[in-house]
């Protein structure tokens, strides 16, 4: 969520080479180049700052009370002794259950951008009887403290909780809009100086059951407001051979999840990665589906990725903690600063979820305006427009559209807009998430770190 969308997300929302069409992959030479091209080693200080925690030392690092660390290929917390039992009455179910449950908080960190705005994110596996909370604490720039705000409480499934966002939290000077926390005036010089994620775990007691959590980010920026950005110039021509799914295809179907497909853009977006990368449902998983939908897997992914407070699949955070579900991936939410950022990702074969919103005038070729849309960028052409997939489109076979690069890039990075009513609202500032394997290739690494995630 962004600015974009405040007060309320429910008003917003030709490959270079073979092997990179077949596999996703480019040679190292390639991306090199193109990192080489991008200025990486004198690049300037970065409005976005993104901390993540995935490693074995990372986790022995924060303050434990009931979990402990797990090393392994995939490290991470679980729940060990409880530290207590606490009640929780769904909100959306009216049920209240005792669950045992242990936290981890991080150590401080301190923003390197002292930020107007946070996201939280993370990677979980979740087995039937558990859950988990994430909560983001910190300080202001005057020296005095937020509260511990609620940024999720995520199960993968759907039947021991509802996944949800937190409405109505505040201090008078910053505020929760459903997956982000944001200065309430930025224009004061206020800023969140640092913070600490806190991170709870819970089970049925009695049980032996434990969510495990293999990764937790906070991105905090502070990108300066704009109606227009400065241009970019073009990179290597790339394209991912990445699926094409169509949300309109699945118009009225399961209308408990925000009336259907036609607002399905996020799950449907991350659902094309999540295949991408090698990611598949099971006919077990996808049996619930009416067997006379297409892709029952899209469905799958709106389901799973529903929030019951925002009442929409387009929590950030909710995506990327879906895309993790699937064994090898890790998801992260940031923003990105260019299009040479993204050209740098898809030169190493990674496909990037975006978010932007636009006039119908402002997208040539689009067809549509819309108040918030998610696209995946699959690559570039050689003159360096924009090839995504766009589930906005009638059938799978339309999907992958070319869109020119001046108009995209400014859409998606401007934090400042005027909607059809000709009034200035909010832009989402180059918001985007980033799924990933696991254990990414050196390529992969470098790449990502030149985006800023570690």
């Amino acid at each position: 969520m962004s600015r974009a969308e405040q007060p309320s997300r429910r008003t917003v929302l030709a490959a270079a080479v073979a092997a990179a069409a077949a596999g996703g992959t480019v040679p190292a030479a390639a991306a090199d180049t193109v990192t080489a091209a991008a200025g990486l080693d004198r690049a300037p200080a970065r409005p976005v700052d993104y901390r993540g925690w995935s490693t074995y030392r990372d986790w022995r690092a924060g303050t434990a009370q009931g979990t402990r660390a797990v090393a392994g290929a995939r490290p991470g917390i679980v729940l060990g002794a409880p530290a207590g039992i606490a009640d929780y009455t769904d909100p959306h179910t009216g049920r209240t259950a005792a669950w045992e449950y242990a936290t981890w908080t991080s150590p401080v960190h301190r923003f390197a951008v002292p930020s107007t705005e946070a996201v939280v994110s993370w990677n979980a596996r979740t087995p039937d009887g558990t859950w988990i909370q994430a909560e983001l604490g910190g300080a202001y720039s005057d020296g005095t403290e937020t509260p511990w705000y609620v940024m999720g409480r995520w199960a993968a499934g759907d039947q021991d909780i509802r996944r949800t966002s937190v409405d109505g939290q505040g201090d008078g000077r910053s505020s929760v809009w459903t997956d982000t926390l944001a200065l309430d005036d930025p224009a004061t010089g206020l800023r969140l100086a640092h913070c600490r994620l806190r991170l709870t775990l819970y089970r049925r007691p009695g049980t032996r059951a434990s969510p495990t959590v293999w990764r937790a980010g906070v991105m905090g920026s502070d990108v300066p407001d704009r109606f227009t950005v400065p241009a970019s110039t073009p990179g290597l021509a790339r394209e991912l051979a990445v699926p094409r799914y169509s949300q309109e295809i699945h118009k009225g179907q399961y209308p408990e999840y925000d009336n259907g497909g036609e607002a399905w853009c996020s799950p449907t977006s991350s659902q094309m990665i999540i295949e991408y990368w090698g990611g598949r449902l099971t006919e077990e998983q996808l049996a619930w589906v009416d067997p006379s939908y297409a892709d029952p897997q899209v469905c799958h992914a709106a389901r799973h990725t529903y929030d019951y407070q925002y009442a929409g699949c387009g929590n950030w955070p909710f995506n990327a903690a879906y895309a993790a579900t699937f064994d090898g991936l890790q998801g992260v939410v940031t923003r990105l600063g260019s299009l040479t950022d993204l050209e740098i990702l898809i030169a190493a074969g990674i496909p990037a979820i975006t978010s932007q919103s636009f006039l119908k005038e402002e997208l040539t070729g689009a067809g549509y305006g819309t108040a918030g849309h998610l696209m995946t960028v699959i690559g570039f052409t050689p003159d360096g427009d924009v090839i995504a997939n766009d589930p906005a489109s009638p059938s799978n076979e339309q999907v992958r559209r070319v869109y020119q690069r001046r108009e995209w890039e400014n859409i998606w990075l401007r934090t400042k807009r005027y909607n059809a009513a000709g009034r200035v609202v909010s832009g989402t500032g180059g918001v985007c998430y980033l799924f990933f394997p696991a254990r990414p290739s050196p390529r992969q690494r470098r790449a990502l770190a030149a985006v800023g995630v570690r």
